[in-house]
């Protein structure tokens, strides 16, 4: 008799050991996509800021310096705002490449802008890269840029306004 009540204990304990671990990786999982959800609910609302729309505004609109002597030779301004537009870029390919953010979100949101932009001061990050002896300057916003390009060019969406099912995903 006392050999089946430790035996019903001892699986009880076991029972009670695989639930506890099913729910404690069904707890992670949540907090892992709560996250998720805050970090995307977070970026959109920075993509929707007037200080972003400046930032995208001023780069798009100014001759990109192709030296690092020509960006420091920029009135101080203008160099703010070139280095906040790279360090937003910066962090927007970090969060991507570290998988807080959706590449998906930000192709829709940001699209071509990302690779536009990085093409546009390439030159410009490279000789900083090299002068600021720095090989990591902007090594996200690189990335982001290429993974922007490559996906618009070897897997391009259709607009979403042309789609006649709203729920269709997209191919990956």
């Amino acid at each position: 008799m006392a050999q089946t009540i430790e035996i019903i204990a001892n699986i009880a304990l076991a029972l009670s050991v695989v639930i506890a671990l099913i729910f404690g990786i069904a707890q992670v999982h949540a907090a892992q996509r709560d996250r998720r959800e805050r970090l995307t609910l977070e970026a959109l609302r920075n993509f929707s800021t007037r200080e972003f729309a400046e930032l995208i505004y001023t780069v798009s609109r100014t001759e990109s310096p192709s030296t690092l002597e020509a960006f420091l030779a920029l009135p101080a301004d203008q160099q703010i705002k070139f280095i906040q537009a790279g360090q937003q870029m910066e962090s927007i390919g970090m969060l991507v490449y570290e998988r807080y953010v959706d590449l998906d979100l930000v192709d829709k949101t940001l699209g071509s802008y990302v690779s536009t932009n990085w093409n546009k001061n390439k030159i410009l990050y490279e000789d900083m890269r090299v002068k600021s002896n720095d090989p990591f300057l902007a090594e996200y916003f690189q990335w982001l840029a290429e993974r922007i390009e490559e996906r618009m060019k070897n897997n391009p969406r259709e607009p979403y306004y042309k789609n006649p099912n709203p729920w269709h995903t997209r191919k990956q």
